[in-house]
Parts: C-alpha cells; sequence; structure tokens
C-alpha cells in the first residue's frame, strides 16, 4: 500500500515537472503536500466557522447535524429532514420565552401573507410578495370594494404608495402603510401602468363612539387604533365638552391596539408636556413620542380588561404614570412588544419580536406582564360590556339598569 501510494505521488509529481518542466525529489514532495494538505484543511476550517458565526455557533450547528445522522442511523421509525429541520427552527423561536415570537414553514408563510395583508383592511384586496420586482403582486380583489373601484385586478404589482417605494419593504411595512391611509385618498404606484387613486374615505367606520351619560360623565368607547381614531376620539371629547360634560370614561375593553401615531395624537391632546412613550430596539435605538403644554384637565376613568392589548396598554399605562386619570377593570396582556417577519433563504419566515414599548419611565410592559389597573373590578357578564344607553339614572345618578359591572363602578367613583 504504500509502495502504491509513493508511486501515485511520483507520477503526479511527474505530472506537474512536465508542464513546468520542474523536477522534484520525492522526499521534498511528500513533506510539502502534507503542509500544503494540513494548510487547506485549517484555512477551510477557519473559513467555515467563521462563516457560520464563531466557534460557539460552529459548535451548535455540529451537534445539531450529529443529532440528525444518529435519528437517521438510529430511529427505528421513518425520518422526514425536512419537518426534523422545521421543528428544529421552531424550538429554537419557542426557546426564545416570548409568545409573540414564532416560525412559519414556507406555506404557512405564504398562508400568512395572504391574511395579514387584508387583516386589518377595508381596501379589498390581498397582496404577496413579487420576486421579480420586490413590489408586492395583487392576488385577489374583494368586489364592491375601494381596491375593485378603483380598478386594481389580480395580477398588479404595487410598487409604491404616494410616491414612497415599497420595494424592499417587508409585509409589515407595506400592511402599516396602507393601514395608515384607510381612511383618506392614496396612490398606488403600479408596474407598468399609470399610477391608481383609491378612496378609502367611503367606506370608513369610525373605531369611536361616544355619549353623554345621565351623569353628565362623557363615555368614549375605542374599539382600536387603526387611522382615524386619534382624530375620530378628539373629536368625539370635544363634542362632549360641548355638552357639558363634567367627567370623561374611556373604554379600552376589547381594544386590539393599533397604529402608535394615533395614540401619540390623542395623548397628546390629552396630557400636559412631558414624555409620551418610548420605543425600543434590540441595539438601544429609540424612538421617542412627545407631549406640548396644551392638556384636558377633567377627572378620568380609563376602562381595560385582559382583551386590551398593544398600543391600547400603552396609553393606559401612560395614563396611569401621569397621575391623570384612574385605570380600573382587569389586568391587560402585556402585549407591548412590536413585531417583524423575517424571510429566510427556504421561503420559510420568523415572526420576531423586535421592539418595545416603553412608558415615561422607562417601565417595559411586557416584562411586567400588562398594565394592573388601580382599581380591580370584574364583569359578572361578559356580554354587558357598555351597555348604559338608553337607561335611567338611579339613586346614585348611575345608569343603574346595566349589568356593566366595570361601567358602572366608574361612572359611581366619577359622580
Amino acid at each position: 500500500m504504500k509502495n502504491l501510494l509513493r508511486r501515485l505521488l511520483y507520477r503526479i509529481l511527474r505530472f506537474f515537472g512536465a508542464i513546468f518542466n520542474i523536477r522534484f525529489p520525492l522526499k521534498i514532495v511528500l513533506p510539502l503536500l502534507i503542509i500544503l494538505t494540513a494548510g487547506t484543511y485549517f484555512y477551510t476550517s477557519d473559513k467555515l466557522v467563521t462563516q457560520v458565526g464563531g466557534q460557539v455557533d460552529y459548535d451548535e450547528a455540529m451537534r445539531y447535524i450529529e443529532i440528525k445522522d444518529i435519528a437517521e442511523e438510529k430511529f427505528i421509525g421513518d425520518v422526514d429532514r425536512g419537518t426534523m429541520g422545521d421543528s428544529a427552527a421552531a424550538a429554537m423561536i419557542s426557546g426564545l420565552g416570548d409568545k409573540w415570537s414564532y416560525f412559519m414553514t414556507a406555506d404557512e408563510y405564504k398562508t400568512y401573507q395572504l391574511y395579514s395583508s387584508d387583516e386589518y383592511s377595508d381596501i379589498g384586496m390581498s397582496i404577496m410578495l413579487d420576486e421579480n420586482t420586490g413590489g408586492y403582486q395583487v392576488i385577489s380583489i374583494n368586489a364592491d370594494s375601494p381596491a375593485a373601484w378603483a380598478g386594481l385586478t389580480s395580477g398588479m404589482v404595487i410598487t409604491g404608495i404616494d410616491g414612497q417605494s415599497i420595494i424592499g419593504k417587508d409585509l409589515d411595512e407595506v400592511r402599516t402603510m396602507i393601514r395608515s391611509r384607510l381612511n383618506t385618498m392614496f396612490v398606488l404606484d403600479v408596474d407598468r401602468a399609470d399610477p391608481i387613486t383609491v378612496d378609502c374615505s367611503k367606506t370608513y367606520v369610525s373605531s369611536v363612539s361616544f355619549r353623554l351619560e345621565k351623569t353628565e360623565a362623557g363615555y368614549v368607547k375605542i374599539d382600536n387604533f387603526e387611522a382615524g381614531t386619534g382624530k375620530d376620539a378628539i373629536s368625539a371629547i370635544e363634542t362632549l365638552l360641548s355638552q357639558k360634560a363634567v367627567a370623561l370614561v374611556i373604554d379600552l375593553r376589547g381594544n386590539a391596539g393599533g397604529l402608535k401615531g394615533e395614540i401619540r395624537e390623542l395623548m397628546d391632546y390629552l396630557l400636559p408636556k412631558g414624555v409620551l412613550f418610548y420605543e425600543v430596539d434590540k441595539n438601544g435605538k429609540e424612538e421617542v413620542a412627545e407631549s406640548d403644554g396644551m392638556c384636558v384637565q377633567l377627572p378620568l376613568v380609563v376602562l381595560i380588561n385582559s382583551e386590551t392589548f398593544s398600543e391600547a396598554e400603552l396609553f393606559a399605562a401612560v395614563i396611569q404614570e401621569y397621575n391623570w386619570g384612574l385605570l380600573m377593570g382587569e389586568p391587560t396582556s402585556g402585549r407591548t412588544r412590536t413585531q417583524s417577519t423575517i424571510v429566510l433563504d427556504d421561503g420559510s419566515a420568523i415572526r420576531l419580536s423586535t421592539k418595545s414599548y416603553l412608558t415615561p419611565n422607562r417601565i417595559d410592559i411586557c416584562k411586567n406582564g400588562g398594565v394592573i389597573p388601580d382599581s380591580i373590578v370584574f364583569n359578572a357578564d361578559a356580554s354587558a360590556t357598555g351597555t348604559t344607553e338608553g337607561t335611567t339614572g338611579g339613586l346614585e345618578g348611575t345608569a343603574s339598569t346595566s349589568n356593566d359591572d366595570q361601567l358602572m363602578a366608574a361612572l359611581k367613583y366619577l359622580s
């Protein structure tokens, strides 16, 4: 065997020597080949470790490969490598301990795109990333919708919104851009076609309702903080003030949150000068929202419950820190982190919490597990939420025929 190897190396040497007309003794060539091979191995290994991200990441990757190989070799049942890989990826994200972050397979991500593209939208269309252009292709159009009225059709590729390019933006960014315009008219730039104007103002339904209670307290129900909510809530409060309201109840029960710009607008109207909230990323980069000196000084109760989410929770927490009103009801969910969707090379994706809202005192509501009301009150009848309209005042001046215990407690407190 050794002689065979020696002859093989000798012939390789003679071949290269003939090409370059060079002759080397075999006793010199063997050490050179060993050194060259070892150098190549260590260089390749070091480069591989560096590309993976470092020795720790390399060791973790190798452990995964070792487990996979052992399972394929020893497991008595069938082994589906794709399923194993998806399960491993899902477990990695689950291991972060954040219930708002999760992994999606390629098929799950496609479904998510169709669902998320019109999850909050009254525009009436579904969109999906177009890999050829980097824009977003229209997948479907709902009949009798703003998208249909505007002339949008399936197959069109949207490349910009109001002159701002969406090439390279992820679905969350595009969705937010559309959501922020759902009560207005806006222009969609379309690949290989003229821009299209979409009018959502005709189908806009306000998320704000209000009335003056028998106690002369103004009741304002805010279902979400989507586009237009800030202006609508301010208009509602202004109307109640003109009706001589002496106190306010702002009902955020069941409010799923929405756009930070909307709570910023409403809180700026209600609160005195100061920091309203921070939005912070992993690297500590901050976006600060502040209020001016104008404010509304009325006795205030904010109603919250376990279905109060995200920006609605932040609103309640800020009111509490400013000592600008009483929080009443049930603890909130603690979902005050913002998520981004990161698409992987194989078409799967990660839905990951990438930013967090902080209160003016830099409290992370998510880490605290939610917002705790100043006064905890539960509704015996969950279906009775907000039902005082049309009732009459009782001996204490409240709408005594309502089964909404939380609202009754708020009106009694304010009276």
